[in-house]
């Protein structure tokens, strides 16, 4: 049955699938498991170089978007859509337009399972809070045959919604490497949101794909004067990151209970 399940990412920049689920994504399409991605922005506004050199808006989407095609090949991901929004601007989309595209990419990919952002969108970036909540709603809309999106469109109803849980421990080395991950949001400082490590109901044991992992994120290229110091990392610090990725089950249709998973298709199979 493992060739026949399918897992979706939706998420809000180019290099989320590889720095924050590059392992999930690596390790289900080696066991045969269909991997898909649908990325909200191209990553416009994500420019680490020099202020005058950067390229514009259309154009560092595009380079940003060709990293990501680079990326999703290593990762040997099948499919890879964009939402067609604007880096910092996701926010403002209008929801029931966002909510449509995305139950589109449902109804017609039908994944088993859905990994998206939490709801404090990991550091409260505007852009994953926003894509927590269009995800969260478009999978209710996808299973609604009443629904008025994408009536040509048969309902797909997915079996398990996932969102990604980053715990203190994988918080502090990250802050370690990049310093505090804060920003200034309607002149509130939002910083790093932890979820305790007994919330955590799933944790998927990714070590052996470390090194895909690293590669794929190497190809973020416009990233990398931020993200070159991950080569730096001891060994521990490497299991911390990529040891294990970690989520918290939002809801499953098929399977419950307080005991951790291991496995996002736990009861699909």
């Amino acid at each position: 049955m493992t060739n026949e399940l399918k897992l979706m990412c939706v998420l809000a920049h180019p290099d989320d699938e590889s720095l924050g689920n590059g392992g999930i994504l690596a390790k289900y399409a080696a066991e045969g498991v269909k991997t898909y991605l649908v990325t909200a922005t191209r990553g416009e506004r994500g420019w680490f170089g020099d202020e005058g050199e950067y390229p514009g808006l259309e154009e560092l989407g595009k380079i940003r978007e060709n990293e990501l095609l680079d990326a999703a090949e290593v990762l040997d991901i099948r499919y890879v859509d964009f939402l067609d929004y604007i880096d910092g601007d996701l926010d403002q989309a209008h929801p029931a337009e966002a909510i449509a595209k995305i139950v589109g990419h449902l109804r017609h990919v039908r994944p088993d399972v859905v990994v998206t952002f939490g709801p404090y969108g990991s550091y409260g970036h505007p852009d994953h809070i926003a894509i927590s909540q269009f995800t969260t709603a478009a999978i209710v809309e996808s299973a609604n045959p009443n629904s008025s999106y994408y009536q040509n469109m048969a309902p797909h109803s997915v079996s398990k919604l996932y969102y990604m849980a980053e715990t203190q421990d994988i918080s502090a080395v990250y802050q370690s490497v990049f310093g505090d991950l804060v920003m200034n949001i309607d002149g509130v400082k939002r910083g790093m949101v932890t979820w305790p490590s007994w919330s955590v109901t799933t944790r998927i044991d990714t070590w052996k794909y470390q090194y895909t992992v690293s590669r794929a994120i190497s190809c973020h290229r416009t990233q990398l004067p931020a993200y070159h110091i991950l080569e730096q990392l001891s060994e521990e610090q490497r299991k911390m990151l990529w040891g294990s990725q970690c989520y918290y089950r939002a809801y499953s249709l098929v399977n419950g209970g307080r005991q951790p998973e291991e496995d996002l298709f736990e009861g699909l199979r």
